[in-house]
């Protein structure tokens, strides 16, 4: 089946116009953040405040603690490996080629409960909470092992992005 297209003018706007962004694989701005490498594609400064996009490497028991987006909705789809996701008050098992959507007030986390690293890509809508891991994750150093944070230095990067005016809730 074809379909027909009606014949454009070479400098039609609809078709010679430009902006798509291109991240290529490995750019992004990289971040360490509670033992997980994310590295962040598009920011809401980049979309115009449609989204933030994030691609994770999340290692065996890796995975943030749970917490609630008041205002902003998350999507993740699971690339490879398995990760184990709460919704509220109930886990599910999601593996390569799942997709989970988390709307606004859910509680929610995930964690790596497989043998290997688990990679996965998931957006903000709208964008803006992924500043969280560009002020509050660590800077990646070379040659070194990401580093496994603990219950105190979850709190400090929650007070170091208290500023952005995120409307998130950290929960038990």
């Amino acid at each position: 089946m074809s379909l027909p297209f009606q014949d454009v003018a070479a400098d039609d706007p609809r078709y010679t116009r430009r902006g798509a962004m291109f991240v290529p694989a490995g750019e992004g701005i990289q971040r360490w953040v509670w033992g997980d490498i994310y590295s962040v594609k598009a920011t809401k400064d980049n979309t115009n405040g449609l989204l933030g996009f994030v691609e994770a490497s999340v290692p065996p028991g890796g995975g943030p603690v749970a917490h609630v987006h008041n205002r902003d909705s998350e999507a993740f789809y699971v690339l490879d490996g398995q990760l184990e996701f709460l919704d509220g008050d109930e886990t599910r098992i999601a593996r390569s080629g799942d997709f989970v959507f988390v709307p606004p007030g859910i509680r929610h986390r995930f964690l790596n409960t497989g043998l290997h690293t688990a990679k996965m890509l998931f957006l903000f809508s709208p964008g803006g909470l992924e500043q969280s891991f560009v002020v509050g994750g660590d800077e990646p150093v070379p040659g070194q092992p990401v580093p496994a944070w603990d219950q105190k230095r979850g709190a400090r990067m929650a007070a170091e992005i208290s500023h952005l005016e995120l409307d998130t809730d950290i929960l038990p």
